[in-house]
C-alpha cells in the first residue's frame, strides 16, 4: 500500500510537470528575461532564496525531472562560483539520493523476483566495486545522470557510499555548468559547455581508479 501511494505521488508529480508544462520555468529564456527581477529579489532575501532555490534543485533531481543543468547554469548567475557550486553540490546528490531510494524502494524487490538470477553476478561485481563503476559513470557525462540513480537503486550498493561517491563524481560536471553560468547572458544552449577535450580529461579521470587499482594489485602480487 505504502509503495502504491508513493508511486502515484511520484506519478503525479510527473504528470503535473508536462500537463501544465512547468518546464518553460526552467528554461534559459526564462531566466533570460526576468534575471533583473529574479536578482533584485535574491538580493533582498538571499537566505531565502538560497534555501527555496536549494529545494527547488532537490526537488527537480529527485523526480528526474528535465532542468537540472539549465539551474545549475542559473546558480552561477545568482549566487557565483563558490556558493553556487556548493548549492549545487549538495542539492544535486540530495535529490539522486532521492531517487535512488525510490527506486530501490518501489522496484528492486520485483526486479530480483523477475531477474535474480541473472543479475547475481551484476550485483556481485557492483557489491565488491560499485564505487568504481559509479564514480566512472558521473564523470562520463554521456550517462544520464537521472538513469545512472535509477539502475544504481536496483542494486545492492550502499547508501552512504552512492551518495559519497556521487558528490565527489558529480563535482567537476558542476563546477563547469555554475561557472559558465557566471556569464549566462552569453549562453544559448548547453550543448557547447562541455568540449570534447573537456570530456576526454572527464573519462580519463573516470578511469584512473581503475588503473590505481590495477597497479596496486600488480604491485602486491609482486610482493607475495
Amino acid at each position: 500500500m505504502k509503495k502504491a501511494v508513493l508511486a502515484l505521488v511520484l506519478i503525479g508529480a510527473l504528470a503535473a510537470y508536462f500537463a501544465f508544462d512547468l518546464g518553460q520555468y526552467l528554461s534559459l529564456e526564462n531566466f533570460k528575461a526576468s534575471q533583473a527581477d529574479i536578482v533584485a529579489a535574491k538580493d533582498a532575501h538571499p537566505a531565502l532564496y538560497i534555501a527555496g532555490f536549494f529545494l527547488l534543485y532537490v526537488a527537480v533531481t529527485g523526480l528526474s525531472i528535465p532542468g537540472a543543468a539549465i539551474m545549475s547554469l542559473v546558480a552561477g548567475a545568482l549566487f557565483g562560483v563558490v556558493i553556487g557550486t556548493l548549492i549545487v553540490s549538495f542539492a544535486s546528490t540530495m535529490g539522486a539520493t532521492l531517487a535512488f531510494l525510490s527506486s530501490r524502494y518501489l522496484l528492486r524487490d520485483w526486479v530480483q523476483g523477475k531477474f535474480g538470477e541473472r543479475l547475481r553476478a551484476v550485483d556481485d561485481g557492483l557489491e565488491k566495486d560499485g564505487a568504481f563503476y559509479l564514480f566512472t559513470l558521473r564523470l562520463i557525462p554521456v550517462f544520464p545522470f537521472f538513469v545512472i540513480n535509477l539502475l544504481m537503486g536496483l542494486t545492492r550498493i550502499k547508501t552512504g557510499t552512492f551518495f559519497g561517491v556521487s558528490q565527489i563524481g558529480m563535482l567537476p560536471a558542476t563546477i563547469v555548468f555554475v561557472n559558465a553560468g557566471t556569464q549566462i547572458s552569453r549562453i544559448e544552449s548547453t550543448a557547447g559547455l562541455l568540449s570534447p577535450t573537456l570530456i576526454a580529461s572527464f573519462v580519463a579521470l573516470a578511469f584512473f581508479p581503475w588503473a590505481a587499482k590495477g597497479i596496486v594489485a600488480v604491485v602486491k602480487r609482486s610482493r607475495g
